[in-house]
């Protein structure tokens, strides 16, 4: 059944939906991943020159050689008539790695062997900020929760969050389940509110299989997470004014100033640019993806989690052609031995494991 009760898209469409919105959401938003660089109001300006207002597909070729050059390097094989099949990028790798995670050692998995499966299938270059801190300190010998905290000024960055998707996928309508095997993955690298991103991240990727609205998947996310912690007050921020009616412009605006200082990767504040882009894109596949990337900071991972959300929301069949199709079922990977993989594969791989993973929670969620 679909989400309003009459027939909609089933489990292995709605999770097909969610590795093919991560992978478009991704795409949409790497050439501009540079917070300080591509602000809200340079990536409009950047789309007003290419005559792609209101934005509708992928990011149009730069106007202009100024815009070439602000672009990230792999920046035209990600834009329109350029993409042939996926670019690599962490925020796809981690999702795939996840796979191999719950293949491999089931939902029982340990903190230590996530750790121990970096070391084996992930290239250490191919890491960055709190994940290449953890990594170092994985292969120096040190365990979890050390990893995590030792050396490491990013605990409360994104990575974790990026990491989730698998989580909420393979718990369709359990979002504490989602959320407790999330954290288990989490504090290898994380802390505080970086962890509660990842937290809150699966469990509103879980609602989505079976909430009627987005807002009420983003309510249910919000229950796996400590309510007084500044992500979860972010949260409800952005819901309280989207419900007074301000425009999203001005929401983000508001949300900006509020959360200035914590910088461009900090999980809060990308938190907010995603759920602004989740409210007011209002289900709608396209109009998410593009919302949430023009609003800025960590373009490509945003765009990746409200893809990702928006794919199990609507399921594959009904993703826009333009989308979905530049992708041609294949995957870039730096992981190990998925190089290549068919994404329909990942997606009846990952479909499978939501078949087998009801049962016992093994841990409890904090206070």
């Amino acid at each position: 059944m679909g989400n309003d009760g009459t027939p909609g898209p089933d489990l292995e469409d709605r999770v097909l939906g969610g590795w093919l919105g991560r992978i478009a959401g991704n795409m949409l938003g790497k050439p501009v991943e540079q917070g300080e660089v591509w602000t809200r109001d340079r990536i409009d300006g950047y789309l007003r020159r290419a005559a792609a207002l209101p934005l509708t597909d992928y990011l149009p070729e730069p106007a202009d050689e100024r815009d070439a050059l602000a672009l990230r390097p792999d920046w035209d094989r990600c834009v329109r008539g350029r993409i042939h099949g996926s670019c690599r990028d962490d925020d796809v790798d981690y999702a795939i790695l996840g796979l191999d995670l719950l293949e491999t050692h089931g939902f029982g998995f340990s903190t230590e062997q996530v750790g121990e499966l970096w070391l084996l299938r992930l290239p250490y270059l191919q890491t960055y900020t709190a994940e290449r801190a953890a990594y170092r300190n994985l292969a120096d010998g040190l365990k979890p929760p050390l990893t995590a905290t030792y050396d490491n000024p990013y605990q409360e960055w994104i990575g974790a969050l990026i990491r989730a998707d698998i989580f909420g996928w393979t718990c369709p309508d359990a979002p504490r389940r989602a959320a407790l095997l999330a954290r288990r993955d989490a504090v290898l690298s994380h802390t505080g509110n970086g962890v509660y991103g990842a937290m809150w991240a699966a469990a509103l990727i879980s609602a989505a299989f079976t909430a009627p609205t987005v807002r009420q998947a983003i309510d249910s996310a919000l229950t796996v997470v400590p309510p007084s912690c500044r992500l979860a007050r972010t949260v409800r921020r952005v819901v309280s004014l989207h419900e007074t009616r301000l425009s999203w412009e001005d929401t983000l605006s508001t949300v900006s100033e509020e959360t200035a200082g914590l910088g461009w990767i900090h999980t809060v504040p990308n938190v907010a640019v995603l759920t602004a882009g989740l409210l007011y894109g209002d289900g709608d596949f396209t109009r998410t993806l593009a919302l949430t990337v023009r609003g800025g900071l960590d373009t490509d991972s945003n765009g990746a989690t409200a893809g990702s959300v928006a794919g199990v929301l609507t399921g594959a069949a009904d993703i826009p052609g333009q989308w979905k199709d530049p992708l041609r079922d294949t995957v870039r990977s730096a992981v190990f031995g998925f190089d290549g993989a068919r994404i329909s594969d990942l997606a009846e791989r990952t479909a499978r494991l939501a078949r087998t993973s009801a049962g016992p929670a093994l841990d409890t969620l904090p206070g």
